[in-house]
């Protein structure tokens, strides 16, 4: 699966996920019925990766951890804040830079429309 298709697939659960449960719930809730939605999509995926990095050829351990890792491909930031903040977004470049991944989906539950939640950020795609 490509990039675009994978990130098809993650929005479209996303998607079912918040007409079930709304706005307003933790972000562990939305986690877990996301990972069951890629699971009946029968996509690949690892929920709260470790995200290694290294600073000047030395290994930091760090407690940085990605939401989900879709496919080997694709990381997906999961939020339910009030609103998506520049931070959140930088958070997510990031993510993808030290990852070495192309494309990543910042996901915020806590609008009323999930699809206004949805930021989609890419690196060198």
């Amino acid at each position: 699966m490509t990039e675009d298709q994978i990130s098809y697939e993650v929005i479209g659960a996303a998607i079912e996920v918040h007409k079930h449960l709304g706005p307003g719930l933790l972000e562990s809730a939305y986690e877990d019925c996301l990972a069951k939605g890629l699971c009946l999509r029968d996509i690949p995926f690892q929920r709260q990766k470790p995200l290694p990095i290294s600073y000047k050829g030395t290994d930091v351990d760090v407690a940085y951890r990605l939401d989900m890792f879709v496919a080997d491909k694709v990381l997906v930031e999961l939020k339910a804040v009030d609103s998506i903040l520049p931070i959140h977004e930088a958070q997510v470049l990031t993510y993808l830079r030290l990852s070495g991944c192309k494309l990543g989906l910042l996901i915020n539950f806590n609008v009323p429309v999930v699809r206004d939640g949805i930021r989609r950020l890419v690196l060198d795609l």
